[in-house]
């Protein structure tokens, strides 16, 4: 998140390096920011933004370009659990209707058992891996 930055202009940044035009830019922002409860935001600067708002924004700029893969890195780490949840549910929510593949790396326990799969690595190491039964028979 660039902090000097408007919300929309953080945003617009993935949609501007694709050279989209300006008139289809602003839609998608604006779904994005709505998506992820910051549209009343539009016009403050990122760094007047609050922690989980941040966190809200960088989750806005990742799918406005609508991914078919978000990487997600420590999303809850810095957050209050009421704030951290918000996070959780909006990335899971958007996995589920969009059908992306969402890649979570976390130290939170809590959070890596609501992935599908889980890798586990200590000390550099692959240490376990994880499939629920529905999908080991192919279900």
């Amino acid at each position: 998140v660039q902090g000097n930055e408007s919300v929309v202009d953080n945003v617009s940044l993935p949609l501007e390096i694709a050279r989209l035009p300006r008139k289809k830019r602003a839609h998608k922002i604006n779904a994005a920011l709505k998506a992820v409860d910051l549209y009343d935001k539009r016009k403050n600067r990122a760094k007047d933004l609050s922690g989980g708002q941040k966190q809200r924004l960088a989750i806005a700029r990742a799918i406005v370009g609508d991914p078919q893969i978000i990487f997600a890195d420590e999303p809850t780490g810095n957050l209050d659990s009421e704030t951290g949840a918000k996070v959780e549910g909006l990335l899971f929510d958007y996995n589920k209707q969009k059908g992306v593949t969402l890649i979570v790396v976390t130290h939170d326990v809590d959070l890596a058992k609501k992935c599908d799969y889980q890798i586990i690595i200590k000390d550099g190491r692959v240490e376990k891996s994880t499939v629920p039964e529905e999908k080991k028979h192919g279900r």
